[in-house]
């Protein structure tokens, strides 16, 4: 039986949600230089980058902060409910730590600086593929400043909590009613398929082997009261 040679690349398909068709045209020509990285669309609003995403199921998104039509934070979560799987890395001139947090809490990948250099970006996104983060230098020591502001988690179940994403602690939430993946599905308009993935990964976070340990741990942690979902608030 053959093997697959370990140091080739596969081709990531990329997809370019950003308004201004100048960028876009040059990061389609940045990327068509390369044998690993593939543009399969480009989109200048949010509604079409979410209607590309499901058509052409990409590997990696590069996101504009500021879109006609809302933020990249809104394109963000519409597309990683659908598509769990792709990397989601903003590239804009906005700085600010707001925006920064914002986007790695919704589950990016990444967040850097237009004024980032070819060769940088590039390596920056081959190295997603190692576990790595798309995160400029300037960024990361922001996040560290962060995080060591943050109190240290007081228990072994609040430090399992904070690596739960606000989509997995809605889907823990229905969990806890007893909600089916059907149920669950209508509830948080995602697909079923969607709805299974967000469960492996909440009982894989929290060392769990089956629906009704996950209830018992939302129960225990009162899970409802401590992270109430957004049409709550």
């Amino acid at each position: 039986m053959s093997q697959q040679n370990p140091s080739v690349r596969t081709t990531k398909k990329i997809l370019v949600i950003d308004d201004q068709i100048l960028f876009r045209e040059g990061l389609e020509s940045l990327l068509s230089s390369t044998s690993d990285f593939e543009m399969v669309g480009c989109a200048g609003t949010v509604h079409e980058g979410c209607e590309q995403a499901l058509l052409f199921k990409p590997d990696i998104i590069l996101m504009d902060f500021s879109l006609p039509d809302g933020t990249g934070l809104d394109a963000t979560r519409a597309i990683l409910a659908h598509v769990p799987d792709c990397k989601i890395v903003f590239l804009t001139v906005h700085e600010s730590d707001e925006n920064l947090f914002a986007a790695i809490r919704l589950g990016a990948k990444g967040y850097m600086l237009k004024n980032i250099g070819s060769n940088d970006l590039l390596s920056s996104l081959r190295a997603l593929d190692r576990g790595e983060e798309a995160v400029s230098r300037k960024m990361v020591s922001r996040i560290v400043e962060e995080f060591a502001r943050s109190p240290e988690p007081k228990s072994e179940d609040d430090r399992l909590l904070v690596n739960l994403s606000p989509r997995e602690l809605d889907v823990i939430r229905e969990m806890e009613s007893g909600a089916t993946n059907l149920e669950i599905a209508g509830h948080l308009f995602l697909s079923v398929n969607t709805v299974k993935h967000h469960i492996r990964n909440v009982m894989g976070k929290l060392g769990l082997k089956n629906r009704r340990q996950v209830a018992t741990f939302a129960r225990k942690n009162g899970l409802v009261a401590r992270f109430p979902s957004a049409k709550e608030n």
